[in-house]
């Protein structure tokens, strides 16, 4: 691992790597952990958020933190783990001349969608996404709810309502606005581990984020943060149609509580749940208290389906 002054670049081991088009000229990269033997039912698919690719954010190497890669974790207890690269980031293609919104990558993932599932056999996916990956999980979701059996939405924004975070990010829409993507360093990726809390994550994981990150990135698209700062809400709650689960860091300052609560008072399928998680900022899997995320979402994903009477009560 790294230091600030010396960073190091970072390689990924022990999965496989696939390809898809989502049309012509449009790459998807992605990342696939699975266990040896049977698997679960449902694959996991993990979805990234606005400032880094899919492998640094669920795949992640820290020296001395068990099970700091969130698949990892997951395909001991048995599942099939699945990751992509949005358009614009990481691996996936980047040559276009847009900015990489949410519905761009609602896009990407129904087309990372079709391919894993083809290829796994599976009929529908566990889905988790974090801060504007839950945005576009969610859309995504909206979109092709046949292909979800359970959704977790991890620092998910309705409405942006009560968000200081966004409050201080839309001072620099018009940044944002005039170019398609924005630079990142490893001193912008501490700033997501300082704004909220301070010491929800050890300085080593924060490091080896940051290397991870700028392995595959030097910049990152505008489009999730424009979105988030002038265009919310994007997602329609009573659209939801499958089981969902809010999870909200204690400290999260993207993601008000008030704002979560009206969301989820508004999912039509009662078999949900909101949960927060005490001592976590927004950076979930990389917090000091990571393993209680994980184990939230494995009881989420493996809780049995409700059963229901004939008449449907």
């Amino acid at each position: 691992m790294s230091t600030p002054n010396t960073p190091v670049k970072v390689t990924w081991t022990g999965g496989r790597e696939y390809w898809t088009k989502r049309e012509p000229g449009i790459d998807l990269f992605m990342w696939r952990k699975s266990p040896k033997g049977k698997a679960s039912e449902f694959p996991v698919f993990f979805v990234h958020g606005s400032s880094m690719a899919a492998q640094p954010t669920f795949d992640l190497t820290v020296p001395g933190r068990p099970f700091s890669s969130a698949m990892d974790w997951f395909v001991d207890k048995g599942f099939d783990t699945w990751c992509v690269d949005c358009e614009g980031y990481g691996r996936s293609s980047k040559h276009r001349d847009i900015n990489f919104d949410i519905t761009n990558g609602a896009a990407d993932l129904a087309a990372a969608s079709e391919f894993i599932l083809k290829e796994t056999g599976a009929k529908k996916l566990l889905v988790y996404g974090i801060s504007s990956g839950a945005l576009k999980g969610a859309l995504f979701a909206q979109n092709h709810p046949e292909r979800v059996e359970r959704i977790a939405l991890d620092a998910f924004v309705w409405t942006g309502e009560g968000s200081h975070t966004l409050d201080n990010r839309k001072k620099r829409l018009n940044e944002w606005l005039s170019m398609n993507r924005r630079p990142i360093d490893q001193a912008f990726v501490r700033s997501i581990f300082e704004r909220d809390h301070p010491d929800t994550a050890d300085a080593a994981t924060v490091q080896a984020f940051a290397d991870a990150i700028l392995t595959l990135d030097d910049s990152v698209p505008t489009g999730t943060y424009v979105d988030m700062c002038s265009k919310l809400p994007v997602v329609d709650p009573k659209k939801l149609e499958m089981a969902t689960l809010i999870m909200r860091g204690e400290f999260d300052g993207i993601a008000s509580y008030d704002d979560l609560a009206a969301f989820f008072k508004e999912l039509p399928n009662n078999d949900k749940q909101f949960t927060v998680m005490a001592g976590i900022s927004h950076a979930s899997f990389q917090q000091k208290n990571y393993m209680m995320c994980y184990h939230i979402l494995h009881s989420f994903f493996t809780q049995p389906a409700p059963i229901y009477r004939a008449d449907g009560h």
